[in-house]
């Protein structure tokens, strides 16, 4: 933007103030003097009619005499400020307000011509060269007979009506600066209120343009301007929190793969130095072998978060036995239990309990439940692994007795290759995935799964699903 806006609502505003001084003085002038002149002429064309069809048509009449009609018209001269004429259709003046009466020197205006006001009552000018200025010159006619016999025109100065528009164009004029001023306060509730917050805005997309997606701004406005910043922030929040996390995933990723693979390359190096005797090689090539198996974990559990992160992941629902599927999966455990003395319980409601759900998926996050709660059980323990319905959902619930979660730690669990600090010594061979794989397949399943967990008590990993539609029991 660079200012760009603000200079182009600037512009815009001085093109206002400068076309609104434009308009008053022409067009407004204009209108004003014309309108000033018409109302003029109405009032002095009312008292020449008034004239034409007393004083002047008793003149022609013969009904009053020259005298009687000059002193009525001196004093009309004075009362309207006017000159008055009374004149015959061919130019000779008969009576004249503004001079003494003369009857011996006749006056004729030369190329008089009653027409001049075409079609109208009244023309503006020096009334065919009589006046060196200009004058509002009203003509009434006085008809006997139905005939024309003179006309009663009266003349007023210009400059009065000029002096008359000039002041009301001083008040137009004043009134303009005003509402300029005024106009002024609209430009500085732009500049702060729509101006300056979109300067911020702008700022804040330049720094995330240029990767500084930790830029922390605020607009404090509840419009859409403000609508706009909050979601820019957050957005920009949201990504920097992905990056770091892509960071810390990274990081994660190549640690747990430096690990075995050090191992694995120390190894091999000193059977190959001969400092590893050959009568050896079994022991540590068995050691080999399970950190290959742990690389080999590892990938397969990022494949299978990765492809559990893709949008449009395919489940294959099918309507199963979710009771079925726990006995089998905890059948499987069953010598790693004989070694640390640890009991499956198992607290299944009903012989059979159909879900509707991917049953492999479900079988491995029964299995990494079980797994974790074996790996971080005390020897000598009991494992508990319940199902109930409860409002057309079946809650699966894995219970142990063992180290618990630290309460700091419980929001954590669900990240990627987490692991407690009370967790690194007994988790050995453990990725720090399997929690992550099993709340993405419950979460694409539309499903949720919470822990109770107190530290040195055990942990409670709780799931749901969704009831198979046919639950009728064929047994």
């Amino acid at each position: 933007m660079k200012k760009t806006l603000y200079l182009k609502i600037l512009l815009g505003y001085l093109i206002f103030g400068f076309f609104g001084f434009v308009v008053v003085a022409t067009f407004v002038s204009s209108m004003t003097m014309e309108q000033l002149k018409r109302e003029k002429a109405d009032a002095l064309y009312r008292e020449a009619t008034l004239i034409a069809n007393t004083y002047a048509s008793d003149l022609y009449n013969s009904e009053t005499s020259l005298d009687t009609v000059k002193k009525q018209l001196d004093a009309l001269d004075t009362y309207l400020s006017a000159t008055i004429w009374i004149i015959n259709p061919s130019g000779r003046m008969v009576l004249n307000s503004s001079a003494p009466l003369d009857v011996e020197n006749e006056i004729v205006i030369e190329d008089f011509d009653p027409t001049i006001t075409a079609g109208s009552y009244y023309t503006a000018g020096t009334f065919f060269d009589t006046f060196s200025e200009p004058m509002l010159s009203v003509f009434a006619p006085i008809a006997s007979s139905y005939k024309v016999k003179g006309y009663v025109v009266i003349h007023t100065p210009m400059k009065a009506i000029q002096a008359s528009c000039d002041s009301l164009l001083n008040i137009s004029y004043i009134l303009l600066v005003i509402l300029f001023l005024l106009s002024l306060i609209i430009l500085i509730f732009f500049t702060e209120m729509v101006y300056m917050p979109l300067r911020k805005i702008t700022e804040a997309t330049e720094q995330y343009a240029s990767g500084n997606m930790h830029y922390e701004f605020q607009v404090d406005s509840e419009d859409e301007i403000g609508y706009l910043a909050a979601t820019l922030s957050y957005m920009a929040s949201e990504i920097a929190r992905s990056e770091d996390d892509q960071k810390k995933f990274v990081a994660n990723v190549s640690h747990d793969f430096r690990s075995p693979l050090t191992s694995v390359k120390g190894y091999l190096e000193a059977m190959l130095d001969g400092t590893i005797p050959p009568e050896m090689y079994e022991k540590y090539l068995n050691i080999v072998l399970n950190e290959t198996e742990r690389l080999t974990k590892l990938t397969n559990s990022l494949l299978t978060l990765n492809n559990l992160n893709t949008k449009g992941i395919l489940l294959n629902r099918e309507d199963f036995d979710i009771n079925q599927i726990i006995r089998s999966t905890a059948a499987s455990f069953e010598g790693t239990c004989r070694q640390k003395a640890i009991r499956i319980e198992l607290v299944l409601t009903g012989e059979a309990m159909y879900v509707n759900a991917d049953m492999e998926k479900i079988q491995q996050v029964i299995y990494n439940l079980t797994d974790n709660a074996i790996k971080f059980s005390h020897n000598g323990s009991v494992i508990q692994i319940e199902t109930n319905e409860k409002n057309n959902k079946v809650h699966v619930s894995v219970k142990d007795s063992g180290i618990g979660i630290p309460k700091d730690d419980l929001k954590l669990v669900w990240d990627r290759f987490y692991k407690s600090d009370a967790s690194r010594g007994k988790d050995k061979k453990g990725t720090g995935l399997g929690l992550s794989i099993t709340k993405e397949i419950i979460h694409a399943h539309g499903e949720h799964i919470n822990v109770i967990s107190t530290e040195g008590v055990g942990s409670e990993f709780i799931f749901s699903l969704e009831k198979a539609s046919d639950t009728d029991d064929d047994d």
